[in-house]
């Protein structure tokens, strides 16, 4: 974003709401544009996404639409406001993990994997959040509001806020790792009976082993067990579970 951009991005997302610039009242909101927008890059992704189509969608002309917003990088900005999830949405289910544990002294566990899971929900209701996340941007309430909820579930963990910072990176960026590879998956040919990416990627190494096994012992070994006691897509679960036993270790020197 240029300067001018990032300007025009925190008017529209925290600012009061926008009036068109010039020209006469076209009954036009943020809100509606934004999920005109939403709706093109959930059929087509953030590449269909352009000023002309939002306004064509809203049957408008494309400067009735600017007189809203500047461009499509303010617009991409609003459209994740818009898309994602409400962090209110999570706040029972935070409450309900921290009480369910407290006793344990984990009810910073429970509350990250609460988090966490409602984050990927957001990745696979709108796989382009991937794309429009990334890099410098200006964040939207939203955004920010689901990063306070991971912050405030380490709170009183004993960690300093950079770690705590870097422990929801960790956990998004594994998020995020798993959302991206299932939105590469399924841009793919797709698997057979609907499989997930996990069952996808093992069935096309079971097919390649059956020819060069020998050549890959421990991966075929691997394979063979997953064939016989199953495991597969558990990659979000498992890697989930191993970041938080290494955060919990760090938690538990921080509290000696």
């Amino acid at each position: 974003m240029t300067s001018e951009q990032w300007s025009a991005a925190v008017r529209l997302l925290w600012g009061p709401p926008a009036k068109p610039a010039r020209g006469p009242k076209r009954g036009l909101t943020l809100e509606g544009i934004a999920l005109a927008g939403v709706g093109i890059a959930d059929a087509e992704g953030l590449g269909g996404v352009s000023m002309q189509r939002v306004a064509a969608e809203l049957a408008v002309t494309k400067m009735a639409l600017y007189r809203y917003v500047p461009g499509k990088a303010e617009l991409v900005a609003l459209m994740v406001e818009a898309a994602l999830p409400d962090p209110a949405g999570l706040d029972a289910g935070l409450a309900a993990a921290a009480a369910g544990a407290v006793s344990a002294g984990g009810g910073w566990r429970e509350q990250l994997g609460v988090w966490a899971r409602g984050l990927y929900e957001g990745f696979r209701a709108h796989p382009w959040l991937l794309e429009a996340t990334v890099g410098a941007r200006v964040m939207g309430p939203r955004e920010l509001g689901w990063m306070e909820r991971a912050l405030a579930a380490l709170d009183g963990c004993g960690l300093s806020g950079a770690e705590a910072m870097d422990s929801v990176v960790l956990v998004a960026g594994h998020v995020r790792g798993i959302a991206e590879q299932e939105r590469a998956m399924a841009g793919g040919a797709g698997g057979a009976g609907g499989e997930g990416p996990d069952g996808q990627l093992v069935a096309m190494l079971c097919e390649v082993l059956r020819v060069r096994g020998d050549d890959y012992p421990a991966l075929a070994a691997a394979l063979g067990s997953v064939a016989e006691q199953g495991g597969q897509e558990q990659a979000l679960l498992y890697g989930l579970e191993r970041i938080l036993d290494g955060l919990g270790l760090l938690v538990e020197r921080r509290g000696r």
